[in-house]
């Protein structure tokens, strides 16, 4: 546990929902509440000025949706991270909002204790999602590999957390031609960064492939 708290900023245009949300993350020791948003709007000005460390986000609200949120976080704000929780799992609202950055996707049937969990699991970097969301991922990216087997090392790489660098040393690779697959995987995959490439990996069973 960090000395500084968890600061969340909560978005659900149903106040009984938004409620219920506070009532147990307040009760985490490293978790703080800094701020509740009903819309899209109400998000990206309270991410503004008050800065949370994740922003856990409904994806169906009215006025601006909820992808269009993410991606205006991601670009804006891109050391604060969105968590969408919301109760629809399908391809059309899943696949969008993970390309736009989401750092997990949950739906609103998890457990308190797996919904604290895993909050505190994206704020040390790591990327969860409800089974049934990386069901749906998964179909999306296995019916074909488009990978190069050079891209596919490479990507084993940026799952284990290494940096261009030092993928670079461990392939006998310039640093430049690193760049270029990190490049062409993160087109080939359709994913917005390095996190989410690191995702498809581990779903694959690439994450400790050689390890």
């Amino acid at each position: 546990m960090t000395d500084q708290p968890i600061r969340l900023l909560l978005v659900d245009d149903h106040p009984m929902v938004r409620t219920g949300l506070r009532t147990f993350l307040e009760l985490q020791p490293d978790m703080c509440v800094v701020g509740e948003a009903a819309s899209g709007e109400q998000a990206l000005a309270l991410t503004r000025r008050l800065t949370p460390d994740i922003v856990v986000l409904d994806l169906v609200l009215p006025g601006m949706s909820g992808v269009d949120v993410v991606r205006h976080l991601r670009a804006d704000h891109p050391g604060v991270k969105v968590v969408a929780l919301t109760s629809f799992a399908g391809r059309d609202l899943v696949l969008p909002a993970v390309r736009a950055g989401v750092a997990g996707y949950l739906l609103k049937d998890v457990d308190a204790r797996e919904l604290a969990d895993a909050l505190r699991a994206v704020h040390a970097g790591g990327v969860p999602l409800h089974p049934q969301v990386a069901a749906t991922v998964m179909a999306s990216v296995t019916a074909t590999d488009p990978l190069t087997p050079r891209e596919r090392d490479v990507l084993r790489l940026i799952a284990r957390g290494l940096s261009n660098r030092l993928i670079a040393r461990e392939l006998t690779l310039a640093e430049k031609t690193v760049k270029a697959h990190v490049s062409a995987i993160l087109a080939k995959l359709g994913v917005a960064d390095r996190t989410q490439a690191a995702l498809y990996a581990v779903r694959n069973g690439l994450a400790d492939a050689g390890d």
